[in-house]
C-alpha cells in the first residue's frame, strides 16, 4: 500500500471542495510521512487492521457517542477476534468507543468533554472542520454527528493514526480523515468553518505561535474553539512550569483565561468567551483495561488531589471560543 492509496479518500474530498488548494502540498507532505513510517510499528500495525473482519454496520452513532453495530449480528468468535486484534493497539487514550458489542473503555471519558464544548459550538451542519491534535480521532466522529460536511483531523503520532483505521474500518465510507501531520506543517489555508484545539496549547513552547497557525486555518468569520490548562488568576497570571507538571515533561505555559483571551484579542480574534471552567477528576482521567499505564490519580498528590505530585495546582481546562475577524 502507498500514501496515494492510503490517503485517497482524502484526497478526493478535497479535490472539488473549498480546501482543494490543500493538495498543492498534502500529496508530497504525507508521501515523506509515509516513507519513515514504515522503518517504525507502522506496517505490521497496518497488517493487523488488515486482519479485522469485513462486517455490516446495522447502526452507527455518532450523535450521542460513538457506536458502531450493536453486537447482535457478530458471533462470540468474531467478537473475540475483534477485541484481540484492537488490544494490539493499545494504550487507547480518547474515547469511549463501542465496536459490534465490544466497549473500548479509554484512559479519557473524551465524551465528558464534548458534553462541555458542544453547547458552545457555531452550527457545524454542512461545514469544513479541522481538529488539531485529534488523537484516535474520537471528536471527529463526534463532529460528524453534528452534520459537519467534512472533517479533518490532523496529529504526527502513528498509533493516534491506526487506532482511527480501525475505527474507520468498521465505519466504512465517511468524510472523516486524520492526516499525520503537526500544525507547523499545514499551509496557511484560511477555509475552515471551526478549527478545534483540545489539549494541546500548553505542550507548545511558542503559544502565540501555535494560536496564530490556528487562525491560519481559519476563514474570515471563523470559529476557534480552543481547550487548554489554565489556572486561576488576572490578565497578568501565567504559570511556567518547572521540569515536570503532573509528571509531564512538555508543559509549558498554563495561563488565566483572562489572560489567554488578551493573547487571543492581540491575534486578530474577537468575542473571545470563556465558555466552560473544569477541574480534571480521576474519574474522567483513569487507568484502565485498555490503559494499563499511570494515569491521573498517580500524579496528584496522594494526600491533597488539589495539588500534583510537584505541588502547583491540579488540573484544570477551560473552553475559549473565539471568531477570526
Amino acid at each position: 500500500m502507498s500514501s496515494q492509496v492510503l490517503f485517497s479518500a482524502a484526497y478526493r474530498d478535497l479535490l472539488d471542495g473549498p480546501l482543494s488548494h490543500w493538495l498543492n502540498t498534502l500529496p508530497q507532505q504525507l508521501d515523506d510521512w509515509y516513507r519513515h513510517a514504515l522503518h517504525g510499528e507502522f506496517k505490521k500495525w497496518q497488517k493487523l487492521v488488515d486482519k479485522l473482519p469485513v462486517l455490516e454496520p446495522h447502526t452507527l452513532e455518532f450523535a450521542n457517542g460513538v457506536t458502531i453495530g450493536d453486537g447482535t449480528s457478530v458471533s462470540e468468535y468474531q467478537q473475540k477476534q475483534i477485541e484481540g486484534l484492537l488490544r494490539q493497539f493499545m494504550p487507547w487514550r480518547k474515547g469511549p468507543f463501542n465496536i459490534h458489542g465490544i466497549h473500548i473503555d479509554t484512559e479519557w471519558r473524551s465524551d465528558w468533554k464534548w458534553d462541555r464544548v458542544k453547547p458552545h459550538l457555531a452550527p457545524l451542519a454542512g461545514k469544513q472542520v479541522l481538529d488539531v491534535g485529534c488523537g484516535s480521532g474520537y471528536h471527529l466522529w463526534r463532529m460528524l454527528g453534528e452534520g459537519a460536511a467534512n472533517v479533518y483531523g490532523i496529529d504526527p503520532t502513528q498509533l493516534f493514526l491506526i487506532q482511527f483505521m480501525a475505527v474507520k474500518h468498521f465505519i466504512g465510507k465517511a468524510p472523516v480523515h486524520l492526516l499525520p501531520l503537526g500544525i507547523e506543517q499545514m499551509q496557511p489555508l484560511k477555509a475552515f468553518d471551526t478549527v478545534f484545539s483540545m489539549g494541546v496549547l500548553y505542550h507548545r513552547k511558542d503559544p502565540m505561535q501555535f494560536l496564530q497557525q490556528l487562525k491560519d486555518q481559519l476563514k474570515p468569520g471563523g470559529q476557534l474553539v480552543l481547550e487548554t490548562l489554565v489556572v486561576d488568576g488576572d490578565e497578568n497570571t501565567v504559570l511556567m512550569a518547572g521540569e515536570r507538571y503532573a509528571q509531564m515533561r512538555n508543559v509549558w505555559f498554563l495561563p488565566s483565561c483572562e489572560a489567554l483571551k488578551i493573547w487571543l484579542a492581540r491575534l486578530g480574534f474577537e468575542n473571545c468567551q470563556t465558555v466552560d471552567v473544569s477541574v480534571t477528576s480521576v474519574e474522567e482521567q483513569r487507568a484502565t483495561s485498555w490503559m494499563t499505564n499511570h494515569s491521573l490519580v498517580d500524579f496528584l498528590d496522594p494526600s491533597d488531589h488539589s495539588k500534583t505530585i510537584e505541588g502547583y495546582p491540579a488540573p484544570t481546562r477551560a473552553v475559549i471560543t473565539a471568531i477570526k475577524k
